[in-house]
């Protein structure tokens, strides 16, 4: 018997190794590590959440919980550095002060101060400002005296700004002094729709327009009651945050309470501890830089160092002088890293197509600095875990419509590791999708019905991933940036991926245009080149030619100086599209791969009319 089991033991792994779920159990310490984080970071929420329930509604922890867990923080850690912006530090018990004043302020107004209007309580304040503590202290005070936020993006001037201050019924906004002149012509369509026009410290007076900070200041720090920002439920909406407007004009989404509260346990999640330094370059109006940036911060009690534009050139000396543990990024941040000249320092991190290898070229020192993403695995930004804690799915999908493919039964379809799929994600009562402010027909495609059953609902990333057979989860693309030429889908990353591959390319944008008189889009490239680098057509033409099928191939060069980006720093792909390649239009150098030279050529105008009336074969 003693021989049988032997042997059995023996024979396990190679059992195993035949099995599917085989590759998984190699992080299963990994995964039940995460497992144990996650239940001690929901035991701790809700023991907070049942705390704030149980406080005196006059005392400061008895509000929403924003105002609970300053209030906690400043009894916890009063000395314990919060912010680092610039040479300013401000220590927890300091980030409160300032946002009582906030407080105070914000609830004079909305109980009808004479130095202004009335606010009713629940109203809503837009943001127009850069990151800075000033943008915390109005934010976190605002939310104290029970007035709803919405982080307007910083470069909205005219009609977008307009449509986002309508669509989220805001009745004050407070910009930035350094906005005044470029919002000049708008002052007056601001002030038609009825708004209270505050600044962030006024530099040039003008008419109707205060200055919030100096009114601020003059204010009490002592706490303001619980009950006026205690939300009657935790669904109720806490602030506003808007959409990118990429494909549209932006969209004012809800964010409630309770999404506020789970925040708090974001970076506890990712295993990072209240004596870490967190490097935070993404700017507030976005999800990434205050919600997960700055409320995953409060709700570990760490420290974070808050830039307000992010510079790659002077990053690793910021985390250098800072002492930073912790970078949060997302976009092109890294290859932005990477793309820098080498330097001694830090062991630089790196996520996405093509920055791997170059990093592992790049690093001239130890490694200081965890990106909260990784387990190990190179270049994956997260694991599906073992247990699957935090229940999501990856579904086919038609990747020019963004349709999820459905059987028979008019179910979807869930992918084969290695497949890119949408990811969608349950919707429950514990993860509720709100919405967006105005009509429900906002909302459309965000929601897909009877998923894997009838009645059940799934909320709709619009992005495309793909996991491997070990779980690990790799950003693939977005529904709306992948084309189809061909008959084929072209994955803009992964063709990037190659171009990237490349030393004298230093940026790379994979994105589809319409060709008259073919259906689909045809791939273009936009280039920067590495210095002093020059472009090496005969090089690329025969690294395209072997690393990519013919139908991913780009059919047009767009070289550039510099690439546009978002500023949340993702390439701008939609505009580029629109552009065209035409070029009586375009003042970039283009070049056309022409199949039949067997090179890429430069698109002239005889060859451009070449192209449209079919002479040209692409």
């Amino acid at each position: 018997m003693a021989a049988l089991l032997l042997l059995v033991l023996l024979l396990l792994p190679l059992l195993l190794l035949r099995l599917r779920f085989w590759p998984r159990l190699r992080w299963v310490a990994a995964d039940l590590a995460f497992v144990v984080r996650a239940l001690r970071c929901k035991r701790a929420l809700q023991a907070r959440a049942r705390a704030a329930a149980a406080a005196d509604p006059e005392g400061p922890e008895g509000g929403c919980s924003l105002a609970w867990r300053l209030a906690q923080l400043a009894r916890q850690r009063p000395t314990h550095t919060f912010l680092i912006h610039g040479a300013r530090r401000f220590s927890y018990v300091e980030a409160e002060r300032a946002s009582n004043r906030a407080a105070r302020r914000g609830d004079e107004r909305a109980a009808g101060a004479a130095a202004a209007a009335p606010l009713a309580p629940g109203a809503t304040v837009a943001l127009l400002l850069p990151s800075s503590p000033e943008f915390l202290w109005l934010w976190f005070g605002l939310a104290k005296a029970g007035l709803r936020t919405a982080f307007v993006p910083t470069a909205l001037r005219r009609g977008p700004l307009l449509h986002c201050l309508r669509s989220c019924g805001a009745r004050a906004l407070v910009l930035a002094p350094e906005f005044l002149e470029s919002l000049e012509p708008d002052l007056p369509a601001l002030r038609a729709l009825g708004l209270h026009l505050w600044a962030a410290g006024l530099e040039t007076r003008l008419a109707g327009v205060h200055d919030v900070l100096a009114e601020v200041a003059a204010e009490a720090d002592e706490p303001v009651p619980g009950y006026l920002s205690a939300p009657s439920s935790q669904t109720d909406t806490c602030l506003y945050i808007f959409t990118s407007g990429t494909t549209g004009l932006p969209k004012a989404a809800r964010i409630s309470h309770l999404k506020v509260l789970q925040c708090q346990g974001f970076y506890q999640l990712c295993g990072v501890h209240q004596d870490d330094v967190i490097y935070l370059p993404l700017p507030l109006y976005h999800m990434s830089g205050s919600l997960l940036g700055i409320v995953g911060c409060l709700g570990i009690g760490a420290t974070v160092v808050l830039k307000s534009k992010f510079s790659a050139g002077q990053f690793w000396e910021d985390c250098q002088q800072h002492r930073v543990t912790v970078f949060q990024y997302i976009g092109e941040l890294c290859r932005y890293l990477v793309n820098q000249p080498p330097v001694r320092g830090p062991r630089r991190p790196g996520r996405g197509p093509g920055v791997r290898e170059r990093r592992e070229r790049r690093q001239e020192g130890g490694g200081c600095l965890r990106g909260f993403w990784g387990t190990g695995a190179a270049a994956s930004p997260a694991r599906a875990g073992f247990l699957h804690l935090f229940p999501f799915s990856l579904i086919r999908c038609d990747v020019t419509s963004g349709e999820p493919v459905r059987d028979a039964r008019g179910h979807c379809v869930a992918t084969a590791p290695g497949e890119p799929g949408l990811l969608v994600a349950p919707v429950s009562p514990q993860s509720p999708f709100l919405g967006y402010a105005g009509g429900p027909e906002l909302a459309r495609g965000k929601l897909l019905r009877d998923v894997f059953r009838p009645g059940d609902t799934f909320f709709n990333t619009g992005d495309l991933l793909v996991c491997d057979d070990q779980g690990f989860l790799r950003f693939h693309d977005r529904t709306g940036d992948t084309f189809r030429w061909k008959g084929e889908n072209v994955a803009t990353t992964e063709v990037a991926e190659v171009f990237e591959a490349l030393d004298f390319l230093q940026e790379v944008n994979i994105y589809g245009v319409t060709v008259p008189g073919h259906e689909g889009r045809a791939g273009m490239a936009a280039l920067v080149l590495r210095p002093p680098h020059a472009l090496d057509l005969g090089q690329l033409y025969a690294h395209v030619l072997e690393n990519l099928p013919p139908y991913a191939r780009p059919r047009f060069l767009r070289l550039q100086e510099s690439l546009a980006t978002t500023e949340t720093f993702k390439q701008q792909k939609v505009r580029m599209a629109s552009e065209g390649f035409d070029p009586s239009a375009l003042s970039d150098p283009l070049y056309v791969l022409d199949q039949t030279a067997g090179a890429y050529l430069p698109l002239t105008p005889a060859r451009y009319s070449a192209l449209l009336a079919g002479d040209l074969r692409i």
